[in-house]
């Protein structure tokens, strides 16, 4: 490693999570609250190597602003922005650091995705992809009302868990959206509590993409079907499944979740280093994210509500 030390901006949960990760790596490093931050007494530091950006979403484009003035590779935190205009303003102000820094879609480096991106899938005419969870039960001592989530501006469960139009991305470069239909809550104005996101590719599959707040079990499911095979992959057992009409076989993985922050967090820093990275394929470098990035935004955009779920926040 070179010198100087990462900082992590934003004390919350995922930047307790990356400050604890660089630490493990042997990496010099400084938790530093949005609260603590002055961007005038930042910009004077000759200390800072690089920077991690966990804070709300409406403070990206300051932060990478920031860094590229600073030269300072950055990572990220997802989603970077909830609207085009502001998707356009954060690739362009991060251009001079864009090729050494990377958006946090941690889920490119899931072993089942990763195989899975590996098949030929050249196929597959259709997918489906579903995520849900009851977000009372996130985290204790945890209100939704009080966190970012709540938000009308950056909020909502599309932008909240839009790993999945990423991976979706990821799978199918060409894919664009089509429409997005959403349910509200009657106490959180213009906040999705459901998404359910239409996809299709002008020569390659039509799919959907379901998120939502509500599903009494937790799901994260991905189902491609196509011509010669259908591929059903089961991110929280974690399992891939092949199926033929000559049989089905199944590929289970022994992995924790932190294994995928970490495997990202170390092609970061070798990117910040000037050193080869992993390998992995779908590497979510910077410079290679904006038709994801504006995927996201352009489907938050397109909510349409179409109705609203009584379910008690309080």
């Amino acid at each position: 490693m070179g010198a100087g030390k990462v900082v992590v901006i934003g004390a919350g949960s995922i930047g307790k999570r990356h400050a604890g990760n660089l630490e493990l790596l042997g990496v010099a490093t400084e938790l530093l609250p949005w609260r603590a931050f002055h961007p005038d007494s930042f910009r004077a530091r000759r200390d800072v190597k690089a920077v991690v950006i966990a804070t709300a979403t409406p403070i990206r484009l300051e932060l990478i602003s920031i860094c590229a003035e600073m030269d300072l590779p950055f990572y990220a935190e997802k989603p970077l922005a909830w609207n085009t205009t502001q998707a356009a303003a954060i690739h362009a102000a991060a251009a001079p650091v864009a090729d050494r820094s990377i958006v946090g879609f941690m889920m490119r480096y899931h072993p089942a995705l990763r195989d899975l991106a590996e098949r030929d899938l050249s196929s597959v005419y259709g997918f489906s992809m579903e995520i849900g969870h009851d977000v009372r039960q996130w985290r204790a001592n945890w209100r939704f009302a009080d966190s970012y989530a709540a938000s009308p501006e950056g909020g909502g469960v599309l932008l909240d868990l839009s790993h999945e139009l990423d991976m979706a991305l990821a799978l199918f470069p060409t894919l664009e959206l089509t429409r997005c239909d959403s349910l509200g809550h009657r106490d959180f104005p213009g906040v999705d509590f459901a998404s359910f996101v239409q996809l299709a590719a002008p020569s390659g599959p039509v799919g959907r993409v379901a998120m939502d707040y509500l599903a009494p079990v937790s799901t994260r499911q991905t189902t491609l079907r196509g011509l010669n095979a259908q591929f059903d992959l089961d991110f929280l057992a974690p399992s891939l499944s092949e199926n033929r009409a000559t049989g089905a076989q199944t590929k289970a993985y022994d992995f924790v979740r932190n294994d995928m922050f970490l495997e990202a967090m170390r092609d970061f820093l070798a990117l910040v280093d000037g050193r080869p990275t992993s390998g992995n394929p779908l590497l979510p470098r910077f410079d290679l994210m904006q038709r994801s990035t504006d995927l996201i935004a352009q489907a938050w955009s397109a909510r349409q509500f179409t109705g609203t779920v009584d379910i008690d926040m309080t």
